[in-house]
C-alpha cells in the first residue's frame, strides 16, 4: 500500500469584493496511518489541514454530506463544496468534481494489497 498527494486547484469562496479566489490544494491519503482518513491541505488558513473520513468525500460527491466541523455538498453538475468550521469561522472551497473523484479513484487503488 502507498501512500496517495494529489495538488489540485479551488476557488475560496468569500463575501469580499474579491469573490473566488484560486488557490492550490493538496489532498492526501496514507493507507497506512489511517486507510479511512484523507487530508485536504489549504493555504493560508487556519488550521491548514484538515483530516476526515474518506466516506464523507465520497458521500458529499452525491448529496450533502457532514460530520463534525467538515460539510461536503455538490454544487451544479460538476463542482463539489467543502465548509470547514472553526471557532474563528468557517473557510469554503470550490472544487471540480473530476479531481475529487480522480482522488478518490487513487485511494481506493492505493488501498488495496497487491497479490502476486
Amino acid at each position: 500500500m502507498s501512500s496517495v498527494e494529489q495538488y489540485a486547484q479551488a476557488h475560496l469562496v468569500t463575501d469580499s469584493a474579491e469573490g473566488h479566489r484560486t488557490i492550490p490544494v493538496a489532498l492526501r491519503y496514507d493507507p497506512e496511518a489511517d486507510p479511512r482518513t484523507v487530508t485536504v491541505a489549504l493555504p493560508g488558513a487556519i488550521p491548514n489541514e484538515w483530516s476526515f473520513a474518506r466516506d464523507l468525500l465520497e458521500q458529499g460527491l452525491r448529496a450533502p454530506a457532514t460530520s463534525g466541523d467538515i460539510r461536503v455538498w455538490p454544487c451544479g453538475r460538476v463542482q463539489i463544496v467543502m465548509e470547514f468550521h472553526t471557532r474563528d469561522g468557517v473557510t469554503v472551497v470550490q472544487f471540480d468534481s473530476s479531481a475529487l473523484i480522480r482522488f478518490l479513484r487513487r485511494t481506493y487503488a492505493a488501498a488495496t494489497p497487491v497479490t502476486h
